[in-house]
């Protein structure tokens, strides 16, 4: 079987990549720049450069796939020109879907984000919850935009399912995407310094074998126009930072900043960031994230799909593990085929 992934060379899109050649599936991966490509290039891969608004690149490296996952988004906090965040994930995976349906592919799974989903109340948000009336982050705006042209389309040609990962972490290119990773990282070398407001915010945490687990389940059993939250653990950024602590066995000291003290930082590196085009830490809007619950529910993925994440306490282990291995030597070539 050949199948189509765009996204190839991105966090999740290299570990689906992986799980794929594993099967025995070649896979026809779209990639940009070849410093990328490098991160995927190996037996089992065709590599196609190309790039979501030109159709006529994804029509070439669709030629003969039966599937196709679409996992690239524009997931950064900032982007220098708001309108290309809509355009690469909105236009862009509408052409995906598009050109799928032209070389005769019959089903594409869309990575979205758990974020569209909103902050939770006194119950955990899921994929019947109602939306917010407004988003933190263009990301998820973008995200929201796209899946309201996509669900419910039971008819034509592909079937599109969507997957929902909440906050993804673990072994893989440390991306912005693989924040958590990032951060547990900068924690173990004494970099990471803070817990956001008093720590008790809760987010659900998802280890990315997980989530490409689900991508699978979902190409092979999700239904048309629906959609599947892929989720791990609820816990608190105290919980977090516990299990680090516990399963890398490094007690370092971190400060509890109120959110009112975080927000003029995260402005000022916006500020900077705009003057020396690098892409900031973090933004306002991720820090108004921190005011807010984040509990999500998978109960759909687990007994639809069949879905079974492992606990954080797991991935964090296997997370710092990985960290700790003395071939890491690099953020970008991390993964031998």
């Amino acid at each position: 079987m050949k199948v189509f992934v765009s996204g190839a060379t991105g966090f999740i899109g290299i570990q689906l990549v992986k799980r794929l050649v594993a099967r025995g599936v070649t896979v026809h991966g779209l990639y940009r720049t070849e410093e990328k490509a490098d991160l995927i290039r190996g037996p089992g891969v065709k590599l196609f450069k190309g790039d979501l608004l030109d159709k006529a690149s994804l029509h070439k490296a669709m030629q003969h796939c039966e599937e196709a996952y679409h996992t690239a988004a524009f997931a950064g906090v900032r982007a220098r020109d708001p309108q290309q965040v809509f355009r690469l994930n909105v236009e862009g995976a509408l052409n995906v879907i598009e050109a799928a349906g032209e070389t005769g592919i019959r089903r594409v799974v869309v990575t979205s984000t758990a974020g569209i989903l909103g902050p939770s109340e006194k119950e955990p948000v899921h994929e019947r919850t109602p939306p917010p009336a407004s988003f933190f982050i263009p990301y998820e705006t973008s995200k929201f935009q796209l899946e309201k042209k996509l669900l419910g389309r039971k008819g034509g040609k592909p079937e599109v399912v969507i997957v929902n990962p909440t906050r993804v972490y673990g072994p893989g290119y440390l991306s912005e995407s693989n924040g958590v990773t990032k951060m547990i990282k900068q924690y173990m070398s004494g970099k990471w310094k803070f817990i956001p407001g008093d720590g008790n915010s809760s987010g659900n945490y998802v280890f990315v074998e997980d989530v490409v687990s689900g991508h699978l389940l979902a190409m092979e059993k999700g239904t048309p126009g629906e959609r599947y939250v892929l989720g791990g653990e609820n816990i608190t950024y105290n919980q977090l930072f516990q299990i680090v602590r516990e399963t890398s066995g490094v007690h370092n000291r971190l400060y509890k900043i109120p959110v009112w003290v975080m927000l003029p930082a995260a402005r000022m590196m916006l500020l900077i960031s705009k003057i020396n085009g690098r892409p900031p830490l973090i933004v306002p809007g991720l820090i108004r994230k921190f005011n807010h619950n984040w509990i999500v529910s998978s109960e759909k993925a687990i007994h639809m799909l069949g879905y079974s994440p492992i606990t954080v306490r797991e991935g964090i282990a296997r997370t710092v593990e990985w960290l700790n291995h003395p071939l890491l030597h690099t953020e970008q070539k991390i993964h031998n085929f």
